[in-house]
């Protein structure tokens, strides 16, 4: 196995001491780890892909888990009534599949016994209610199957924007 030499400046020593402590005491792994991560994201960028995060689970904010992927936006879908909404959006990864991000907004109660002018302005007994909200993240392989999972407006966006490249070269 080669043998590479890594100079450390005084600043950065914790930091890799820290590192080696994470790797179970295998600095080599943690650097070459870090490298591979390093090395995806650049060549995606490089094509064009941008390093996505979202949130998924129930609740709304930082309750939910994050995940992260490579891709691009290929189309956002909204749709809404006066209590929710339903927010799709549609990536392609480098991968070549399709990611699908939905997000349900919390739905919203409001109950009261008034009537007139009272229940516009909010006089009397009010009631409120509401659910959590929820995300969810999807990977389909194909046109086909992203076509069943999205509303069929945005599947018409995408799939025409599906086919270009993210990033196209000129010869100028």
């Amino acid at each position: 196995m080669p043998n590479k030499t890594i100079y450390v400046s005084d600043k950065d020593l914790a930091l890799y001491n820290r590192a080696q402590e994470l790797a179970g005491g295998n600095l080599s792994r943690a650097i070459s780890t870090a490298l591979k991560r390093y090395v995806d994201a650049e060549e995606g960028r490089l094509e064009g892909f941008e390093e996505i995060t979202v949130r998924v689970g129930p609740g709304t904010g930082r309750k939910r888990q994050r995940q992260r992927f490579t891709g691009v936006k290929l189309g956002e879908w909204i749709r809404s009534d006066s209590k929710t909404a339903e927010i799709y959006r549609v990536y392609r990864a480098r991968s070549g599949k399709f990611v699908v991000h939905t997000e349900k907004t919390p739905d919203y109660v409001h109950v009261t016994g008034e009537t007139g002018w009272k229940k516009v302005l909010g006089f009397g007994e009010q009631f409120y209610g509401s659910t959590t909200g929820e995300a969810s993240l999807e990977v389909v392989d194909t046109l086909d199957e992203l076509k069943a999972k999205i509303p069929a407006e945005l599947y018409s966006m995408v799939a025409a924007s599906a086919e270009a490249p993210p990033v196209q070269d000129l010869d100028v």
